[in-house]
């Protein structure tokens, strides 16, 4: 890639030329979305400069041995090393290439503003956020500024807070290289930040907006406290608004950026009116969509147009799985008389510390392990002691404040906006945090006398039940965190992210001689999991990616066809059967895996009709799985046809079926799940789908073999789930953070399905 290209050039697989954010802002632009055109100084630029200027090993030099634990060295060493990449001269070829672009981009003018931001190639990763880490210039205007702008860009790369950052995540400080977006500015009226879900507790049906007036690094700084507001995802209607007083505005003003006051008119107005906020949502999906992961976006509104300026993967999505819940029985939320503040939530988790009370950056050397930190807001420098403190209490900020993110990101406790915690609270108090709620207490929790009684019944033991509880999970690297909980094994392992993990299309490992080098990548994430089950059963879900969802992998656009409606097309068993490659080179990993593990089992999605299941079963044979008299072969039971021909099914030779609830529903009502316009008629209560679930499972007891669920219905109604124990279902697989209200819900059914027949007994 040239050292200086123009967004048009670039995408989302360009991560290693432009980092995260270039990749993004061009994927964005290519796909005609409203993004305010620029360029990007690639890393070889970067990597380039700081390699024949010398820069490279005087700063390796200055890094040797260093302690990061020491914040004084620490940050000593970090501005020599950023002193170093100031001090860079520029290669001629290179200056005038960004010369001619920003020219080029200022067109007609002469030299407009433009925003300047870092892009490292470590960054806006799924596991990886880098939050605040490098620096963003906004309002640069002129040759010599763009300049000084793009080398304080590369100079931020050792800022301490980052140094501290990539030891911390094992990243080698230099195999880290960083791009520069040069982006045309936008002069908002009003700014924010978008999430197209619920942040703190990761509902995937809410798309979440928090907006200011003015310039929005006051949202991300926690400078101010933004409107909030909250969108379902598919009716489009605004659930939740919170409109904040905001006093005071970033905007330019005569070539600076300056903090002005918000004339008291206009303070508590609401910042973007309800069918903008609805406008900026259906983008949000849309990118979403595109991705297919939740993102965290910024954006713009100025003159009546909304502009898209960057989107990130939520970073703290699978960091939420392993945060305690607020029902947690062994910290119970303190009682009402004992409240102190209220703020706004922003990391689901109950702690209890020593308050730290922080006035400055000089002063975080008073943060011990256990505290909670006390601040009027945070920024990436307070990070090494966020690390220490159990939960973070601020006056300022929002949900998607820089103390938020980054609270959700470490797991722990957090509320923000309060308002008054540095003027209430004082150094040495003891407070619990409820960040689920936004609540702040004095003292330690207070167990209450239902809690008390709870406690002395069930002597906080985790519950047996009959009925299996299992969970679906996605992400290898959760998986010995969500096996120490209270399951009896995975219900639904989906192949999904670990092929989105790999990020390379399988058939292009086959075009480029390189298939066991799939295999290995797909063993390892297996291994992985099943390792932390121990002997506990975990179901593998071959792959079922739609077309559209594998021309997002590397080399996909080769190999998938164009199709109008990729979710009742080209997947499932129909592709095992039509194009074996792929499927064999699974069954060759599982195999593998098996060999050390025989809790691995496989389940194969969306077969259309019996002879689909019989082809695949014979493939699966000839792999010689079925060699294994422990091997188990499951079918997903999400298509009206294996309802109504499960008997069929059965005859073929399955161990097992797990209805997926999600698939199911919408072929039985007839009714696209993600289409706005008729998702609210989706619903797993329906009487047509009821009647399916309970013919299933009945059919499945006949025959004798086992019978789950793992779509999202169970997670959300209560009320199916007892149902489904009723009819005898074998297990039930939920989402991680509905594990411990399940059990509770099965437990219960089974206690009253237990009850009922006794008294029918006596009868």
């Amino acid at each position: 890639m040239e050292d200086v290209v123009w967004f048009s050039e670039v995408g989302k697989d360009d991560t290693k030329s432009v980092g995260g954010k270039g990749a993004n802002l061009g994927e964005l632009y290519n796909l005609k979305l409203p993004v305010p055109n620029g360029f990007i100084v690639t890393s070889q630029a970067y990597f380039s400069s700081v390699s024949s200027s010398g820069t490279l090993d005087r700063i390796r030099s200055i890094l040797y041995g260093l302690d990061v634990e020491n914040p004084l060295l620490l940050e000593t060493k970090a501005k020599a090393c950023q002193q170093e990449i100031k001090k860079i001269k520029l290669q001629t070829l290179l200056q005038k290439k960004i010369d001619k672009f920003y020219e080029k981009l200022s067109a007609p003018q002469r030299s407009v503003f433009v925003a300047v931001r870092s892009s490292a190639t470590a960054e806006d990763l799924p596991q990886a956020s880098f939050a605040g880490q490098q620096s963003t210039f906004l309002n640069v205007r002129g040759a010599r500024e763009v300049k000084e702008a793009i080398l304080a860009s590369w100079a931020s790369l050792f800022e301490a807070r980052a140094i501290f950052y990539r030891v911390q995540e094992n990243f080698d400080h230099f195999r880290v290289g960083i791009a520069v977006p040069v982006q045309k500015m936008v002069q908002p009226e009003v700014s924010g930040v978008m999430f197209t879900l619920d942040p703190v507790t990761n509902n995937k049906d809410k798309i979440t907006i928090e907006a200011i007036f003015g310039l929005g690094e006051l949202i991300v700084a926690g400078s101010v406290t933004p409107d909030h507001y909250e969108i379902d995802k598919r009716s489009f209607k605004i659930t939740i608004k919170n409109i904040v007083s905001q006093e005071k505005q970033l905007v330019k003003t005569k070539g600076a950026n300056k903090i002005l006051a918000v004339s008291k008119p206009f303070q508590r107005v609401q910042k973007l009116s309800d069918d903008k906020l609805i406008e900026l949502a259906r983008i949000g999906q849309k990118i979403e969509k595109h991705y297919y992961f939740p993102q965290d976006i910024e954006w713009a509104y100025k003159g009546g147009k909304l502009y898209i300026v960057q989107t990130r993967p939520v970073t703290t999505l699978t960091q939420n799985s392993k945060l305690k819940t607020q029902n947690s029985r062994s910290q119970l939320p303190p009682t009402s008389n004992q409240l102190l503040l209220r703020g706004a939530p922003a990391s689901p988790v109950i702690a209890t510390g020593r308050v730290s009370l922080i006035k400055s950056k000089k002063e975080l050397y008073k943060v011990q392990k256990g505290d909670v930190l006390v601040t009027e807001m945070t920024n990436p420098d307070f990070v090494p002691a966020m690390k220490k403190a159990v939960a973070i209490v601020t006056d300022r900020g929002g949900r998607t404040s820089h103390a938020a993110i980054v609270s959700r990101e470490l797991g722990i406790a957090c509320v923000v906006g309060t308002g008054e915690a540095t003027k209430k609270l004082k150094d040495g108090m003891i407070i619990t945090v409820d960040g689920a709620k936004g609540l702040v207490f004095k003292g330690k929790p207070a167990i209450d006398k239902k809690d008390l009684a709870f406690s002395k019944n069930k002597n906080l033991k985790p519950h047996k039940t009959a009925t299996k509880l299992y969970v679906n999970l996605a992400e290898p690297y959760l998986a010995p965190q969500i096996a120490a909980k209270d399951v009896d094994g995975v219900g639904l392992l989906r192949a999904e992210f670990m092929l989105a993990q790999i990020g390379v299309h399988p058939k292009k490992f086959l075009e480029d001689g390189q298939k066991n080098k799939f295999i290995e990548k797909l063993s390892q994430g297996l291994s992985t999991i099943v390792h932390a089950f121990g002997r506990r059963p975990v179901i593998y879900r071959a792959s079922d990616l739609k077309s559209n969802e594998y021309k997002g992998l590397k080399g996909g656009d080769k190999f998938e066809p164009k199709e109008a409606n990729p979710m009742l097309g080209y997947r499932g068993a129909f592709r095992y059967i039509k194009d074996p490659d792929i499927f064999k080179m699974e069954l060759e990993a599982i195999k593998s895996v098996r060999e050390k593990h025989s809790n691995l089992h496989l389940m194969i999605p969306y077969v259309r009709n019996v002879s689909e299941l019989a082809a695949v079963r014979k493939l699966v044979e000839e792999a010689g799985l079925f060699k294994d008299d422990y091997f188990k072969f499951w079918m997903m039971v999400e298509i009206p046809s294996n309802a109504i021909l499960l008997n069929q099914f059965i005859k073929v030779g399955i161990d097992g079926i797990s209805i997926g609830s999600n698939d199911l529903t919408m072929l039985i009502l007839g009714t696209d799940r993600d289409n706005e316009e008729v998702a609210s008629e989706f619903t797993e209560l329906d009487e047509a789908v009821l009647w399916a679930f309970k013919k299933i499972v009945k059919t499945a007891n006949a025959a004798g073999i086992t019978c789950s669920i793992c779509g999202q219905a169970p997670s959300i109604y209560p009320e199916l789930t007892e149902k489904l124990v009723s009819w005898g279902i074998t297990s039930i697989s939920v989402n991680p953070d509905a594990i411990d209200s399940t059990r509770e819900i099965i437990y219960q059914a089974e206690h009253e399905l237990v009850t009922r027949n006794q008294n029918h007994g006596n009868d």
